[in-house]
């Protein structure tokens, strides 16, 4: 039982104030109301507006409060959940007025997590974001209704997933989606599609914007390989990375490989062949001492084989 003097008024989803018809309905009810949800760090009340407004008209001066331990944010969460969940309904425009209060504080939470706490459908939350105003947070993860990250963007995690089944079909699928960052399910499509012979790719991601898009194939200029810029340590820079899974992306998506098998197939080769990002210095740390000549021969030669392959299709252009 707290003293009533000490709660403060809630930060309410509720955008029209309270309801005086309901106010008398509670006012006139025989039986004792449900405690109210305080917040423990500020005494804001979360969730009990009209049940506060009804014991100070009857006289009251102590009310039953249970405590919420949490961040402002969580507390106005909870209080749209709370909200939905019983008493006053909250009508529709002030849940999608939360779900983009929700969305601006909480860029992270998938549609799903977010039409889940305020009784809306994932559509409408979807179109909520994007109709919010400003530029968009960028974020690469989304937390779903069941509290895991999910990728946005999982061009990368296939693409490593293919060259793990390509490579082992034998596989566990729990050990693929570990090891390349994707789903069980993401897991078992890419290997549906590896053993099928597709790209693993969907056309959903093949025509992604999320990576930036492929640079235009500049005119050929006879001479040296220009210089590629090298991170600390000789891991390929960040953009030299993403220019490689645009370039999958735009080949992928493109008819005259994917209409036809020996398009696909060369597809499927360059899947299974590209390395992405900065994936092998992990891979190196593995390689024995006394195996360490031979995996270092073996990359010179398959870098001398890829060399062959750029200054044919080069040569090729200018026939």
């Amino acid at each position: 039982m707290v003293p009533i003097s000490l709660l403060l008024p809630a930060d309410s989803p509720r955008l029209g104030g309270m309801d005086e018809n309901h106010i008398q309905r509670l006012i006139e009810a025989e039986s004792e109301l449900p405690a109210i949800l305080v917040h423990r760090a500020t005494m804001q009340i979360i969730d009990g507006m009209h049940r506060l407004r009804a014991a100070t008209l009857k006289g009251r001066r102590t009310l039953a409060v249970t405590f919420f331990d949490g961040t402002r944010e969580e507390a106005f969460i909870r209080a749209v959940e709370e909200n939905i969940a019983h008493g006053l309904p909250l009508p529709l425009a002030d849940r999608k007025a939360a779900a983009q209060r929700i969305l601006a504080g909480r860029p992270e939470l998938s549609d799903r997590a977010i039409a889940a706490r305020t009784g809306l459908s994932a559509k409408t939350v979807a179109t909520v974001r994007r109709r919010s105003p400003g530029e968009p947070p960028r974020v690469n993860t989304r937390i779903g209704a069941d509290g895991r990250r999910y990728p946005q963007d999982t061009t990368r995690g296939r693409l490593l997933a293919s060259q793990m089944v390509s490579a082992h079909p034998e596989t566990p699928l729990r050990k693929i989606a570990r090891d390349a960052g994707v789903s069980l399910g993401t897991a078992h499509d890419v290997r549906r599609r590896v053993l099928r012979g597709d790209p693993p790719l969907t056309d959903t991601e093949a025509l992604g914007t999320t990576a930036p898009p492929a640079p235009e194939t500049p005119a050929h200029h006879p001479g040296p390989a220009p210089h590629r810029r090298r991170a600390p340590g000789g891991a390929p820079c960040p953009g030299e990375a993403r220019d490689r899974v645009a370039v999958l992306r735009t080949l992928t998506r493109d008819p005259s490989l994917r209409n036809t098998e020996s398009g696909r197939e060369l597809l499927r080769w360059l899947h299974t062949q590209a390395i992405l990002d900065s994936d092998w210095p992990t891979r190196i740390s593995s390689v024995p001492a006394h195996c360490a000549d031979a995996v270092a021969e073996l990359a010179r030669s398959c870098s001398d084989i890829w060399q062959q392959i750029a200054n044919e299709l080069e040569q090729a252009r200018t026939r």
